[in-house]
């Protein structure tokens, strides 16, 4: 079960990095508009604030690799649990604010991801 929380957790930070790229670097460009679903003018308008959220997105990532190589593993566990729940936070807070759909995208990978952490050995 531990491999697959491991799993889970990597696919999530993997997940969160393409989030930065799209919103630090492709926000304004066509892959990015279609994806969020953005006119040229919507995206030029909100580009510094898609930027500082793909950051924050970027240390999420970050948070989760530090989770599956730090030591001694009571650590790992707790790293694990804090950054999983920021994740699952933010899912809610957006799709509270945003669209639902963010839960889905966002909060369902470090759901499961919390519930094979927790229920691992």
């Amino acid at each position: 079960m531990t491999i697959i929380a491991n799993m889970l957790i990597a696919a999530t930070a993997l997940l969160h990095v393409g989030f930065l790229v799209l919103e630090m670097f492709l926000w304004t460009a066509p892959q990015g508009r279609k994806v969020f679903r953005m006119s040229q003018e919507r995206a030029q308008a909100t580009k510094v604030l898609a930027a500082n959220q793909g950051l924050y997105n970027g240390f999420l990532a970050a948070g989760l690799v530090w989770s599956l190589i730090a030591s001694p593993p009571e650590f790992a566990f707790q790293l694990k649990l804090f950054f999983l729940v920021c994740v699952i936070v933010a899912a809610i807070y957006g799709a509270w604010s945003v669209k639902p759909r963010i839960f889905l995208v966002q909060g369902s990978p470090a759901i499961l991801a919390l519930l094979f952490t927790v229920l691992a050995p």
